[in-house]
C-alpha cells in the first residue's frame, strides 16, 4: 500500500437519508465532493458555509484534503452529513478537537427522518377534512 493511501482516515457522516463517505488526508484544504470541486457541487452559500464549519471552529483550514462521496437525500442534507462526516475524521485525527466540536454540536448525529405515512391520513399525520353533515 502506498504512503498517500496509508494516512487517509475514513468516516461516514449521516442526515436524513443521506449518507456521506469522507476521506480526510494531509492536504492542501481542497474539498472534492462526487468528484467536482466543493463550489461546483454546491450552488449555495449556506451550503458550503456547513461544510467548512468543522475547519473553522478547529482552526484546521488548509490542512487537510478532503474527498467526499455522498447519496441520497437533497442538497441541505448532504451538506450536514458531509459536515457529520468531517467531523468524525477529524476526531480520529486528534482526538483533542473534540471538546470544541462537541460545544459547537457537530458531533451528535441529527437523527429525524421522515415519519412514515399512517392508513386513513393523507400524509403522516393530515387528517381527512371534517364534515359536519
Amino acid at each position: 500500500m502506498s504512503s498517500e493511501h496509508a494516512s487517509a482516515i475514513w468516516a461516514t457522516g449521516k442526515r436524513k437519508s443521506s449518507i456521506a463517505r469522507i476521506r480526510l488526508q494531509p492536504g492542501d484544504g481542497a474539498i472534492v465532493v462526487n468528484r467536482r470541486p466543493l463550489d461546483a457541487y454546491f450552488g449555495r452559500e449556506t451550503s458550503r458555509m456547513i461544510v467548512h464549519q468543522p475547519f473553522e471552529v478547529t482552526s484546521t483550514q488548509q490542512r487537510y484534503r478532503v474527498d467526499v462521496n455522498v447519496r441520497g437525500g437533497g442538497v441541505a442534507a448532504q451538506a450536514v452529513a458531509i459536515r457529520h462526516g468531517i467531523t468524525r475524521a477529524l476526531l480520529q485525527a486528534d482526538p483533542d478537537l473534540r471538546i470544541s466540536l462537541k460545544k459547537a454540536g457537530f458531533i451528535t448525529r441529527d437523527s429525524r427522518k421522515v415519519e412514515r405515512k399512517k392508513y386513513g391520513r393523507h400524509k403522516a399525520r393530515k387528517r381527512p377534512q371534517y364534515s359536519k353533515r
